[in-house]
């Protein structure tokens, strides 16, 4: 057949669009695999440029997103564009994404579930740096860096045993149920951010002294306080960064670590928890980050985060009465001994003995009977420790007890331990102290450093 009799069929043009549509669906899934692939190694131009008002209105199309291309336009905005887009800035940000890989896809889906802008998830990359355990030098704790004087409202907890301000599911939903508190207050995310900041009080008393309404304008006035002039811009030029990870060099490709949660019905300590199942340790701590001690408390309202596929082996250890998953040291009562002497003797607090020993009374305790008392070290401690065992021996500081601490009146190694989120008995060590030492006012302690 000529090539004008096989033209004249059709099947010359037919095939032609065949082969059309066939290279434009190879082209699209090889551009969706390659956006997709993580890009290790890859380090951003120092000489970058900041992005241009043309590449700004072609990114901000999302809806309900914070990144508009108003907010892109700040100078405070592109002055940290730029900060973070530096060889150091990135360095930066992927270390603080890597410590937030655990807490991230459970954040977004909570600010997916309540139609929250998707860069709130990262707010705690400009609030704690994605420490679990971070503590503000006036008191914020945790990823979200709640007060404590701003917990009540959400139902968390700060005892002798657990702080969930460290819990990253509770305080993740306090923190985006305080933001859609403070959104329907002031009809603006951007408000509503500077509010999480500096307080809704504050900030709605300046949109009523003022009359605007426009985050960006009060920056313009100097309304604001400075840290919250700076608040939201951090938060912007972060999240522009982040969402464009091969054009910066960012690794948003963390491996998922897939959790639930399980009530307890008896009390545990992860250490041996661990031990016992073979699940990791540190993944437990980092889960659970809220037991200070990594002891549970007593109570069957606390539920245990653990990794999905350890859920099995998990309850098996649970509920198996063969297995100890809490150690205890048993201490036999004799002339002089008072349930406080006793909570120094152990660093454990009072109310805490008394719940392990139901119908204890501290004034009518009997010489020779035997009290139970959890043990929050590896080790067993003495009921008499040597007077010179820990002073006696070279005092290794751990590395990030790099802060001083000048002691109060009535402070003690459990109340410092309970305030700087650390072991009482560590804490003593890093001194060449002992637990049961009395701490006298005035007196400057070595402290596990804390933000600003």
């Amino acid at each position: 057949m000529s090539f004008t009799a096989f033209k004249r069929t059709g099947i010359c043009k037919s095939g032609f669009y065949f082969i059309l549509f066939l290279f434009c669906v190879i082209n699209l899934t090889w551009a969706q695999t390659e956006e997709s692939r993580p890009l290790r190694g890859n380090q951003p131009d120092p000489s970058l440029p900041l992005p241009s008002n043309n590449s700004m209105r072609a990114f901000t199309s999302a809806d309900n997103s914070l990144i508009t291309e108003t907010a892109l336009e700040q100078p405070l905005t592109q002055r940290y564009i730029q900060q973070f887009s530096s060889p150091h800035g990135i360095a930066n940000l992927n270390a603080v994404l890597e410590r937030g890989s655990l807490y991230l896809p459970f954040i977004k889906e909570e600010a997916a579930r309540l139609n929250m802008p998707p860069e709130l998830a990262y707010l705690p990359v400009i609030e704690s740096g994605f420490i679990i355990t971070a503590r503000s030098r006036s008191g914020a704790v945790g990823l979200w860096q709640f007060m404590l004087n701003s917990i009540a409202p959400y139902n968390i907890r700060v005892t002798d045993l657990i702080d969930e301000r460290r819990d990253f599911e509770k305080a993740t939903k306090a923190a985006l149920l305080k933001l859609e508190e403070n959104y329907r207050t002031l009809g603006s995310w951007e408000l509503a951010l500077a509010a999480y900041n500096s307080g809704l009080g504050a900030v709605s008393k300046i949109v009523k002294r003022t009359g605007r309404r426009d985050y960006w304008e009060l920056v313009k006035r100097g309304d604001l306080k400075q840290e919250t002039q700076h608040y939201v811009p951090k938060l912007i030029a972060a999240n522009y960064i982040i969402s464009q990870p091969r054009k910066y060099g960012i690794n948003i490709w963390h491996e998922k670590i897939d959790w639930t949660a399980i009530p307890l019905k008896r009390q545990i300590s992860i250490d041996i928890l661990a031990e016992e199942t073979g699940v990791s340790k540190d993944l437990l701590h980092r889960l659970n980050a809220e037991l200070l001690h990594g002891i549970s408390p007593a109570d069957s309202n606390y539920r245990l985060k653990i990794p999905a596929e350890d859920l099995e082996k998990i309850t098996n250890a649970l509920e198996s009465g063969d297995l100890k998953l809490l150690r205890y040291h048993y201490h036999v009562v004799k002339t002089g001994d008072t349930l406080w002497s006793m909570s120094r003797n152990y660093g454990i607090a009072v109310n805490i003995i008394e719940q392990h020993n139901p119908g204890i009374s501290g004034r009518y305790l009997k010489i020779g009977e035997t009290i139970i008392i959890p043990a929050f070290g590896d080790a067993p401690a003495p009921q008499n420790p040597p007077q010179n065992t820990l002073q006696n021996r070279p005092i290794t500081v751990p590395p990030n007890f790099t802060d001083t601490h000048i002691v109060q009146k009535g402070e003690t190694f459990w109340s410092l331990g309970r305030k700087y989120g650390v072991d009482p008995q560590v804490l003593a060590e890093a001194n060449g102290l002992k637990i049961t030492d009395i701490l006298h006012e005035g007196r400057t302690i070595r402290v596990p450093i804390i933000l600003e």
